[in-house]
């Protein structure tokens, strides 16, 4: 009984500040609202920390509420199923064919060689500032910092107004590429704090199982889904039954070992495709964009606030901020040249054609987010863990803060 009082008054805590954070914003700021609720959180929390510090406050009850949160937990296993199935309601189908080369590559290519560098990068910035931190360690940065975070791209582009073909590569990509970096960055984790050499064909097995699996169950749940929905005309079954397949297939997939998140992405395409065109009435699609969209903006409220409140769970030491700080322009160089390399090269061969303009955009619109926060986190404790945390944390927040802001003005001087 306590322990369930206590969830609900964190859940009660958590929606009462994002929707006072949401509605001030509204009335008097105007940002973004996952820019400004993360801003609106993480000045707070700065302040709590700020005070805790100076003696003002006792700051023990508010970070052992921080720590109970799991916030690692609650995006891995909870609200990114949520979030990514009503991103992948609104991609088309069509329009995702015709960009399907340049996602494979940015989904792929492009997060293990950001990775790499980024992380080669911040072995080297460590180094260099007298922590003793193993190359391993730097690896390990870099493949939670590579994956773009599918929340925050997608929340920026809503407002962006980026040409069709870049808003569906960006979208695709940052559905897509999760897979391929927790793969990596479990395998990266392993040898890091447990000592064990990976097998190279174990990890293209596990990779396979992994976004090849779940591809097939996305695939198989979706089409399931879009056959039940077929012959009924209630909207509230049929928004019952998406919420069924979100739910049941990404609970599936973790007892399977298999990518929940290529799961409910692959399976939100289908409902989004082929069951809104043929299965569903006016009405119905009507409800389901509805319903979609509102869980959208409301677990988004929560998870931007929940990223500006960890900083409270941080173990604040200005020398590892230094490191983040420094890291802010080697993620950036390294995810740069990552989409240079493939780019000019389908470029060269007339593959696909590549401009800078996109390039550019690519680059500065491939946010990070709660996620990079959430594998840090979930990295068993250790000195370099604070040091990871810290600094994906601080990449993270200029890279939503800064670039999020900025990009939508970006797009408009490149494009128009």
């Amino acid at each position: 009984m306590t322990e369930s009082v206590g969830v609900f008054n964190a859940i009660a805590l958590i929606l009462s500040f994002a929707a006072i954070a949401s509605y001030l914003n509204h009335r008097y700021i105007q940002l973004p609202q996952t820019i400004a609720l993360m801003a609106i959180s993480l000045i707070l929390s700065l302040m709590l920390v700020v005070l805790g510090i100076a003696g003002i406050i006792d700051k023990t009850p508010i970070d052992a509420f921080v720590e109970a949160l799991n916030f690692d937990e609650i995006l891995l296993h909870c609200l990114l199923a949520y979030l990514l199935f009503a991103g992948a309601l609104h991609i088309n189908l069509e329009a995702l064919k015709g960009v399907i080369g340049q996602i494979i590559t940015l989904a792929t290519f492009s997060v293990v060689a950001s990775g790499v560098m980024a992380g080669a990068m911040f072995w080297g910035i460590a180094t260099l500032l007298g922590f003793n931190v193993g190359f391993i360690h730097g690896l390990l940065f870099g493949t939670l910092i590579a994956p773009t975070d599918p929340v925050a791209v997608l929340g920026i582009l809503k407002k962006a107004g980026a040409p069709k073909t870049l808003e569906t590569t960006m979208a695709g990509e940052s559905l897509f590429n999760d897979g391929i970096g927790v793969v990596i960055f479990l395998t990266v984790a392993s040898v890091a704090f447990t000592g064990e050499d990976p097998v190279l064909s174990e990890i293209g097995t596990f990779l396979l199982l992994e976004v090849g699996g779940g591809a097939v169950l996305g695939l198989l749940l979706g089409w399931v889904t879009y056959i039940l929905m077929r012959p009924v005309d209630d909207y509230s079954i049929e928004v019952l039954l998406s919420l069924a397949l979100v739910s049941g297939g990404y609970a599936l997939a973790i007892s399977l070992h298999i990518s929940g998140p290529i799961v409910v992405v692959v399976a939100g395409i289908i409902i989004g495709n082929k069951a809104r065109s043929t299965a569903m009435s006016e009405t119905t699609r009507g409800y389901l964009d509805n319903f979609w969209e509102l869980i959208d903006d409301i677990l988004n409220a929560v998870l931007f606030a929940l990223v500006g409140l960890e900083v409270v769970a941080i173990q604040l030491d200005w020398n590892h901020a230094l490191v983040g700080v420094f890291a802010i322009p080697a993620v950036l160089l390294a995810r740069f040249i990552s989409i240079l390399f493939p780019g000019a090269m389908f470029h060269f061969i007339g593959l696909l054609p590549f401009k800078r303009d996109v390039l550019y955009a690519l680059t500065w619109g491939g946010l990070r987010g709660g996620i990079s926060i959430a594998l840090a986190l979930s990295l068993p404790a250790s000195p370099e863990r604070d040091l990871l945390v810290t600094a994906a944390y601080i990449v993270v927040t200029f890279s939503v803060l800064v670039q999020g802001l900025t990009f939508g003005n970006l797009v408009k001087k490149l494009f128009t």
